[in-house]
């Protein structure tokens, strides 16, 4: 996946969650004081701005993808028992924060602390996503981690990150509000299970003041489950099957997928069909069709496989097939 690639699908994100399109700045700016935290707008461009908002609740996480159609001023005085992950799609944000200035830009991120000032500036072009993750879950990723926590508490450095440079934070984002548009079904806590994915994740990729400890089987754990996915690659193989494999529990396996692969289980057994699939179709495979290659696979969802799979391969998979002819 590319950084071009990228910042389209992140603004593409949330789109069966549409709260505001196409109003007054001040519109969504009501709603975002009901439901993402308190603030103060002030328009600072001219003309007639339109702004839109898409957001949804989410496994204790509030996410949104906003853009105000112009130049604005957003102020709080704090923002109470909650991290702020910030990332602009596009467009500039500028954080004024005790005389400094902080410049993000498109394809960039920063983790914000519960109880900091707020004072951002949004070019006319600015779009972002804001991912609300409470501090109970920071802390619970911490402690399922073996972790203390510093006595003033877990708090993110002021640094702006590259999104480009993890492709796995990339492909677990995306994850997440995937997901969330799809409604998922918290099915033996599988769904929660995404807010401690996240929390591992940002732990262990934005600079703060805890400690970071080094796993330990982890890595042959990932082992064993591919081997027994490449034995069983047509098969419908769940997660709690792999988490019985590795005698853990599914929660642990997410976040030894989160810390080591950057994705989840469920997308990590899909991700290796779609490449078996990927060479079968480069290979010809007989006569046969894409449908009945992607049923064999068990992908009964054909819109959402052909999808998925040029999201993979940058070509649909009716493509693939016919260049291998």
């Amino acid at each position: 996946m590319t950084k071009k690639a990228v910042l389209p699908m992140l603004n593409n994100v949330l789109v069966n969650s549409v709260v505001c399109s196409n109003v007054c700045p001040h519109d969504v700016s009501d709603y975002v004081n009901k439901h993402v935290g308190n603030h103060r707008l002030t328009v600072l461009g001219t003309g007639d701005m339109r702004a839109s908002l898409r957001y949804t609740d989410f496994a204790r996480l509030g996410l949104s993808h906003i853009g105000y159609g112009g130049e604005v001023r957003v102020q709080s005085p704090d923002i109470e028992e909650i991290y702020h992950l910030q990332v602009v799609t596009r467009g500039r944000c500028s954080w004024n924060y005790d005389g400094d200035v902080l410049s993000l830009s498109s394809g960039q991120a920063l983790m914000m602390n519960p109880r900091e000032r707020i004072d951002l500036t949004y070019s006319n072009d600015c779009q972002k996503l804001i991912v609300k993750v409470p501090e109970s879950v920071l802390k619970t990723a911490c402690l399922q981690d073996g972790r203390t926590l510093p006595k003033e508490g877990l708090r993110f450095d002021h640094r702006v990150m590259e999104l480009h440079s993890s492709m796995a934070f990339l492909r677990l984002l995306e994850a997440v509000y995937e997901e969330a548009a799809e409604g998922c079904v918290d099915i033996g806590s599988v769904c929660e299970s995404y807010a401690s994915l996240l929390a591992g994740k940002l732990l262990s990729l934005f600079p703060c003041n805890l400690q970071h400890e080094s796993g330990g089987a982890a890595e042959q754990q990932l082992q064993l489950i591919r081997r027994y996915l490449v034995e069983r690659i047509k098969e419908d193989v769940s997660v709690e099957e792999l988490s019985a494999l590795c005698n853990v529990s599914v929660r642990t396996l997410y976040n030894v997928f989160a810390k080591e692969v950057g994705t989840t289980p469920k997308l990590f057994i899909k991700q290796m069909k779609l490449q078996s699939l990927h060479t079968d179709l480069k290979r010809g495979v007989g006569a046969r069709n894409v449908t009945e290659i992607a049923l064999d696979y068990g992908f009964s969802h054909l819109g959402r496989f052909s999808s998925d799979y040029r999201k993979l391969f940058g070509e649909l998979p009716s493509e693939t097939l016919r260049k291998a002819h």
